[in-house]
């Protein structure tokens, strides 16, 4: 998987991308650096490939999208 190595978040905090509480306003952070991502199409990818896999879903921000919109 090479496209992570370029991924904009790579080295940060994964916390981010995973927000508790406090509704889409803890989400900003994670979904503007995705938003500046040059591997966000691989990573929302991934994420529908890992979910389409799994009996569960896929937690947390992935792709720029969270886990409601990976769903839709």
């Amino acid at each position: 998987m090479t496209w992570h190595k370029k991924a904009a978040c790579r080295g940060v905090d994964t916390e981010i991308f995973f927000p508790s509480g406090g509704g889409a306003r803890n989400n900003r952070p994670a979904l503007a650096l995705c938003r500046t991502c040059p591997v966000r199409d691989s990573c929302l990818a991934a994420a529908l490939d890992e979910e389409k896999n799994a009996a569960y879903g896929v937690y947390g921000i992935r792709g720029g999208l969270t886990q409601d919109e990976r769903r839709q």
